[in-house]
């Protein structure tokens, strides 16, 4: 009876229910569907006296095997480098995902180029380069004594957006080079900020 017990418990939970909405698959947002639709945008003409706009290229790799949590890392490791030194640096990474990342990156290059009028392919850096969370696949995991548990196949999404022309010096805005009147303000502020504890 245990045995036909365990067995109904296991169908039950096997069944193929992650057609439905509310099933075993859980979908992140329509970004995935929306972010390669950015490359059919058409712009107004430009006037003479506006600075020229850069072409641009998005690009996505869908459902990567890969944790989301882990690709992040990647993802932020190329922000804001040139095409050819982010496809350097990760071949020295010995990480799965980035095989994942410099695949996406290639195909956003090569997009680039044939359909986007690019001239020189060297020619891009990466502007945008962040990750999504993918679908996540249940299954079960047998353990001793009939015991079952939950275990999650999680996959991720990645998106990289290359931008024609050179790199800012500072992407970031926090690494920039602070000038001195920068520096003497804070830490002016700094010293302004301090209290006597237990005091008056």
């Amino acid at each position: 009876m245990l045995k036909n017990f365990i067995f109904s418990s296991l169908a039950q939970l096997c069944k193929p229910q992650f057609i439905s909405p509310g099933g075993l698959i859980h979908t992140s947002s329509v970004l995935d569907k929306k972010w390669n639709l950015y490359n059919e945008k058409v712009y107004p003409p430009q006037t003479p006296d506006e600075e020229p706009r850069h072409a641009y290229v998005c690009h996505s790799k869908e459902n990567v095997k890969y944790s989301y949590k882990k690709m992040w890392y990647l993802a932020c490791f190329v922000r804001g480098m040139t095409v050819d030194e982010a496809l350097k640096q990760l071949q020295f990474v010995n990480k799965k995902g980035a095989l994942f990342v410099r695949d996406t990156i290639l195909e956003a290059q090569k997009l680039a180029v044939t359909e986007h009028n690019v001239e020189f392919k060297s020619n891009l850096w990466i502007s945008e380069s962040f990750v999504g969370k993918g679908i996540v696949l249940k299954g079960l995991r047998r353990h001793a004594r009939g015991r079952m548990s939950k275990v999650r196949y999680r996959y991720s999404h990645y998106f990289v957006t290359l931008e024609e022309g050179k790199p800012p010096k500072d992407y970031y805005y926090f690494r920039r080079q602070k000038s001195g009147e920068e520096l003497l303000k804070e830490y002016l502020d700094k010293m302004r900020e301090r209290q006597v504890r237990m005091s008056l």
